[in-house]
């Protein structure tokens, strides 16, 4: 097992890896261990989504989940950059439109956040539910990504 910890816009961000494939993207401060390639390219990566010139990722993942939390983490992989669904918007995309609330529960379990991007999904009201980081105010990440997400999209419409 290989992880790497930096400090981001959002907050620290601990990446795992078994060298193969990306295991986790989290919010919270580890010490770093062994370090492989992919791990820094994991970090290169998400150090241009923070800056503003990535919005998609080419990072080969495998989270471990059921085969229902896959499906509901593939489909986070189809909102598009910068936009919001609802988790019954979610629900109904994967072919599952009565689960909302099991697809809640899968995207709170997502363990490779912004790559999958599980911060774009909100309530029906349009708040912004839950999400797993927190920064020491304990205010969540999620805005943050969310607000920057929304500043790029309006910097290169510009």
């Amino acid at each position: 097992m290989y992880s790497l910890c930096f400090s981001s816009p959002a907050g620290d961000v601990t990446v795992t890896s078994d060298g193969r494939v990306i295991l986790s993207v989290e919010f919270q401060t580890t010490t770093d261990g062994d370090i492989c390639e992919l791990l820094l390219e994991a970090k290169r990566q998400l150090i241009e989504y923070f800056e503003g010139s990535r919005q998609t990722f080419d990072l080969p993942v495998d989270p471990v989940g059921t085969e229902f939390q896959k499906r509901v983490w593939r489909g986070l992989c189809d909102i598009p950059y910068g936009c919001t669904i609802s988790y019954k918007q979610l629900a109904e995309n994967i072919g599952s439109p009565k689960a909302f609330r099991a697809v809640g529960q899968a995207n709170r379990k997502n363990p490779v956040s912004i790559i999958i991007p599980c911060h774009r999904v909100v309530a029906a009201d349009g708040s912004l539910g839950g999400y797993m980081g927190k920064w020491n105010d304990e205010s969540s990440p999620k805005t943050w990504l969310l607000d920057h997400e929304k500043r790029i999209i309006s910097a290169n419409s510009r």
